[in-house]
C-alpha cells in the first residue's frame, strides 16, 4: 500500500504535469486567435546565390552537410555500443534515435530546397525539422515527466502533429490561403516548454538543464544568423552568408544534444547495465 509521502509526491507530480497541459492549451488558443500567416515569398531571396562545381546556391546547399554529419554521429552514439551503457532500457533510445534521423533528413530536405528555393521545395525542408523538434520534446517528457507516456504515446502523437502542421501549411498555400500558425506552434512551443519541464521536474537521467541552455543559445544564434543573412554576407566580404552560418550553428546545437545524452546525470547500477545489454 502506498505510503502517505508517496501519495503526496504522486499528487504533486500530477499538478505539475497539469500545468504543462494548461500551458499547451493556452499556447494553442493564443495561436488560434491570430490571423492566418502566409509564407512571404521574400523568404526565398537568400543573399548568397553563387554557384560552384555546378551546384546552384553552393554555400547554402553544401552547408547542410552539417546535419548529415551530426545526425549520423548522434545515431552512432544512440544505437552503437555506447548506447548500451547510456540507456537503462532499449526503448529509452527511441526518441533520441528519431531526433537524429530527423536531423539527418533535414540535410537532404534543406539541400533540395536551397538548390531552387520555392514553397513546394520548402515543404521537404520543414517536414524533417518537425520530426526533430517533436522527437526531442518527447525525449524530455519521457525522461522527466513520465517515461511510458513520453515514449509510447506522446512520441507518435507529437510526430504526427508536427508533420500535420507542415501538411496543413502546404495545403493552405495551394489554396491561396497560406497559414503558418500551427507550424510556428510546433517549432517554438517545445523551445518554451522544455525549460519549464526542467524546472518542474528537476530529476533527469538523459537530459540536462545546462545542456538545454546551450542548445537554446545555439538555436537563437541560428535564427539571428538567418535573419541577418544579407548583412552578414556583406560584412564578411561576400565569403559566407548568414544563412550558411545558420546551418553550421544548428549543427553545433545538435552536437550539444549528443554531448547531453553521452553525459548521463546519474550512474546506473551494475545489474541494470547487465540487464540492458541482454535486452539490446
Amino acid at each position: 500500500m502506498p505510503q502517505p509521502q508517496a501519495l503526496i509526491e504522486r499528487s504533486d507530480a500530477r499538478y505539475r504535469a497539469g500545468f504543462l497541459v494548461v500551458m499547451f492549451i493556452a499556447a494553442a488558443v493564443g495561436v488560434f486567435t491570430l490571423e492566418p500567416i502566409p509564407q512571404a515569398l521574400s523568404y526565398h531571396d537568400f543573399a548568397d546565390t553563387r554557384s560552384w562545381l555546378g551546384i546552384a546556391n553552393f554555400g547554402d546547399v553544401v552547408s547542410n552537410l552539417a546535419f548529415a554529419v551530426t545526425g549520423g554521429l548522434g545515431l552512432c552514439t544512440v544505437l552503437g555500443p555506447a548506447g548500451r551503457d547510456i540507456f537503462g532500457h532499449r526503448a529509452d533510445r527511441w526518441p533520441y534515435a528519431v531526433f537524429f534521423i530527423g536531423v539527418a533528413l533535414v540535410s537532404a530536405g534543406s539541400a533540395t530546397y536551397h538548390l531552387a528555393p520555392d514553397n513546394a521545395r520548402l515543404f521537404w525542408d520543414r517536414a524533417p525539422m518537425t520530426i526533430a523538434f517533436m522527437a526531442l520534446f518527447a525525449a524530455f517528457i519521457a525522461d522527466r515527466v513520465h517515461r511510458k507516456i513520453g515514449i509510447f504515446w506522446l512520441l507518435p502523437v507529437l510526430l504526427c502533429a508536427g508533420l500535420a502542421s507542415v501538411v496543413y501549411w502546404d495545403v493552405s498555400e495551394s489554396l491561396g490561403q497560406g497559414d503558418l500558425r500551427w507550424y510556428f506552434l510546433v517549432q517554438f512551443y517545445p523551445i518554451a516548454a522544455m525549460p519549464v519541464i526542467c524546472w518542474l521536474f528537476p530529476a533527469g537521467r538523459y537530459t540536462s538543464g545546462r545542456h538545454l541552455a546551450w542548445l537554446i543559445g545555439w538555436y537563437a544564434a541560428a535564427k539571428l544568423l538567418e535573419f541577418l543573412d544579407a548583412e552578414i554576407f556583406q560584412l564578411l566580404g561576400h565569403t559566407l552568408s548568414g544563412h550558411t552560418l545558420k546551418h553550421l550553428a544548428s549543427g553545433i546545437a545538435v552536437l550539444v544534444v549528443i554531448r547531453m545524452i553521452a553525459s548521463p546525470r546519474s550512474p546506473r547500477p551494475a545489474h541494470i547495465k547487465a540487464t540492458s545489454r541482454k535486452a539490446a
